[in-house]
């Protein structure tokens, strides 16, 4: 029977089509949630602080007591790294590796040191290019079969006196004289992916131009898997991160479970998958600084290059609170996007600006295609129930020509209570690039400013939608 559902699960991870969005496929969304595979784990359990971790420690012997205990438990083929109830460990950023699922128990805290020395170089992505920086605060490279799990919190430390005033905004603490990522490593980053600056030099060592220090401010991630397999995060409470929360990057097999993502930072998206591959998000609270959820798949001419989309994606029963965006696809999506499917998700807040966000521009090109929502119940939103933005960023530095293409979006049975606007769709007046777009059987009340087009676009159905009680016409 068991090897009957593996073969069945390889069928569907290979056989997956691309979702036309007439309507809600609700076959397609069934092979997609049945492919997603859980990690194998094991029961033994592996105490840190049997490994010498103490609340009293500093960060560097804790960081590695948990090290040791992680690795040991790897070693050993896999098992439970507990984090004990009612403990709180300073540390510097651990590793994961394949088998361990670190447990961090009711109770229980990690809380990592705004010690940018404990933080090695590693590799990773960074707003979508790819680069050698700080060590995210829990990191994993090509491992399999890892969980983070336990109903305690991981705690990235950020505020305006640690991580955040490397944004270089004086909101979130930065002043003259301070290290920032504006003072040109973000601007040389960027040079980098437009230039196609590979990884590495001839000889293997990394390039310069991707390499970067704690002096160039690029902050680290909280939860970071680099081309990893089977994850599993659940029950956790992610908490203050420098940056994005949990970020999987070239990644399959990710199930994000219960977990809460509070972190009102610079650039503070609670989950941001990158060119991954079957992805669960379900029953997960959500109250960040910048977008909710993120799918992304590269910038620029990194992306393209990768040319890795997002794909196979659901998210549902999730909560979202403040942030720029609920379910968003980009602005990174230089690889592509497709067969997303979010529903029986709740969003309500004055600071959550939009429900559905796509949003891209003429530097990344790529297609975005398939992208469903249904029975989402907003109380209210800053600005647009609906958007999609073709010309997001527009005064980017960057080589244009690259046009993106958004196509097969369906939405159904969405409820707002307040907006700004219903649906804005921003498209480029140069050709059609946004098109087969339905909402249906939806209602959105108090609209003050109703719909907002602009650009060329096609088939752009309105289907029994409601604004302010107005049907609104049926197609343009």
């Amino acid at each position: 029977m068991y090897r009957h559902l593996i073969l069945l699960t390889l069928f569907f991870a290979i056989f997956i089509p691309n979702v036309n969005a007439a309507d809600w496929d609700s076959t397609l969304y069934r092979q997609i949630e049945l492919s997603i595979r859980v990690p194998e784990l094991k029961e033994k359990e592996y105490s840190v602080i049997k490994y010498g971790a103490h609340e009293k420690a500093n960060a560097a012997s804790n960081q590695k007591a948990i090290q040791k205990a992680i690795d040991k438990c790897s070693k050993k083929g896999g098992g439970r790294v507990i984090i004990p109830a009612n403990h709180t460990f300073l540390t510097g950023p651990i590793t994961l590796k394949s088998g361990v699922n670190l447990v961090v128990e009711e109770g229980a805290s990690l809380l990592f040191a705004y010690q940018p020395s404990l933080y090695p170089i590693v590799r990773t992505s960074w707003e979508g290019l790819e680069c050698y920086n700080l060590q995210p605060c829990i990191y994993a490279y090509g491992q399999h079969d890892i969980a983070i799990t336990g109903k305690g919190s991981i705690d990235g430390n950020g505020s305006r006196q640690t991580w955040w005033p490397w944004c270089g905004a004086e909101k979130y603490g930065w002043k003259e004289g301070m290290k920032a990522q504006k003072l040109g490593s973000r601007a040389r980053l960027l040079q980098a992916g437009e230039d196609g600056v590979p990884m590495t030099d001839e000889k293997g060592r990394p390039s310069k131009e991707r390499v970067f220090k704690e002096e160039d401010a690029l902050r680290p991630q909280l939860v970071n898997f680099v081309k990893c397999e089977r994850i599993l995060m659940e029950d956790v409470t992610l908490l203050r991160s420098p940056f994005w929360v949990i970020h999987p990057f070239m990644s399959t097999d990710i199930t994000v479970r219960r977990v809460k993502m509070i972190n009102e930072g610079p650039n503070g998206d609670g989950c941001d998958p990158e060119s991954c591959n079957r992805v669960l998000i379900e029953d997960c609270f959500f109250n960040t600084g910048d977008d909710c959820i993120a799918i992304k798949s590269g910038r620029n001419t990194d992306g393209r290059a990768r040319n890795v989309p997002s794909q196979n994606i659901i998210i549902r029963n999730c909560m979202m609170k403040n942030g720029h965006g609920g379910v968003v696809i980009g602005s990174e999506i230089s690889g592509g996007c497709k067969n997303v499917f979010a529903h029986d998700c709740v969003m309500d807040s004055p600071n959550l600006e939009r429900v559905l966000r796509i949003k891209t521009n003429s530097c990344r090109g790529g297609v975005i295609d398939g992208i469903n929502m249904k029975d989402i119940k907003v109380g209210q939103c800053r600005e647009s129930v609906v958007k999609i933005n073709l010309d997001y960023e527009r005064k980017e530095i960057c080589c244009r020509g690259f046009y993106p293409v958004v196509r097969n979006v369906f939405v159904e049975n969405v409820t707002s209570e307040k907006s700004k606007y219903g649906v804005q769709i921003i498209g480029l007046d140069n050709d059609c690039y946004v098109e087969n777009v339905t909402i249906r059987n939806s209602h959105f009340s108090g609209v003050t400013d109703g719909n907002f087009r602009s650009g060329k676009m096609n088939n752009i159905i309105f289907d029994n939608l409601y604004l302010n009680d107005v049907l609104m016409e049926k197609t343009f």
